[in-house]
């Protein structure tokens, strides 16, 4: 009876980090460049109560016999599938078809962060910046500037920043560099559509887009959210329904707790 309680309890709590993850994803499904998470579980300990026999002359074998007791938290997965594209017509939002992150340049000036989301624009120094005022960095890792005549600029599928002229001439800017890893997944959330690198993601290998198996750059574009409101909210149903099954275990194991109490008086 106990261990059907504890069981219980760590199947809610399981279940309620699977609402606050999915919660989070259908918050974020209108955010440019957001990746969902998923939880998976794995089963904790067994008891085991007898194990497992060989088969003899005159017997046949048995399996073993085992009782579970709860489960855990495998892991929260970041899936880094791609978000449907939205055209935008504006110059300076950028969306990568393929592989890839763009570089950005925390505050701090030293550390390098990574992001999908490509809407960014032009401060009064002619930097190029995300909606937080980080630099986005060239393939070389330094910020990228416009000349001081620019006039206006567009950027090609390799990410050529190309700058026209107050005298008419056009010139090449910089060229965006794009950040691939050995496994994306392994990057960490900071926030603002950030991500950094960790033990587990590798270290961040830039180049230029259109290259090798970097994807290319489309201006004009927004890459949305990976979030299928469908399948959100399938899991959430199915989440509620098995926290409130194992609420009702823990309730019915408390009536039956309370019941053998009573006989006891």
């Amino acid at each position: 009876m106990m261990r059907s309680l504890y069981s219980a309890v760590s199947g809610m709590r399981g279940f309620q980090t699977k609402m606050d993850v999915i919660g989070n994803n259908i918050a974020n499904v209108n955010t440019v460049g957001f990746k969902a998470s998923r939880v998976m579980f794995h089963d904790l300990i067994s008891q085991t109560l007898s194990g497992a026999t060989a088969p003899g002359d005159t017997t046949g074998g048995s399996n073993p016999q085992q009782v579970g007791l709860g489960v855990g938290l495998a892991s929260i997965d970041t899936p880094m599938t791609p978000g449907a594209p939205m055209m935008t017509g504006v110059p300076t939002d950028l969306a990568i078809d393929g592989n890839g992150f763009f570089v950005v340049q925390l505050s701090d000036g030293a550390t390098q962060a990574y992001t999908r989301a490509g809407n960014f624009h032009i401060d009064s120094n002619r930097n190029l910046v995300t909606s937080e005022g980080l630099f986005v960095l060239d393939t070389g890792g330094a910020p990228i500037q416009l000349p001081d005549n620019t006039k206006s600029v567009s950027i090609d599928k390799n990410g050529n920043v190309n700058c026209l002229l107050d005298d008419g001439t056009t010139q090449t800017a910089a060229q965006i560099g794009l950040a691939n890893f050995a496994n994306p997944e392994g990057l960490q959330k900071i926030g603002n559509n950030l991500f950094v690198e960790t033990t587990n993601s590798g270290t961040a290998d830039v180049q230029a887009p259109n290259q090798g198996v970097f994807g290319s750059i489309t201006s004009g574009a927004l890459e949305m959210s990976n979030v299928d409101l469908t399948n959100e909210f399938t899991e959430m149903i199915i989440a509620q329904r098995a926290f409130q099954a194992n609420a009702r275990t823990i309730t019915s194991d408390d009536q039956m707790l309370q019941e053998v109490v009573n006989l006891k008086r």
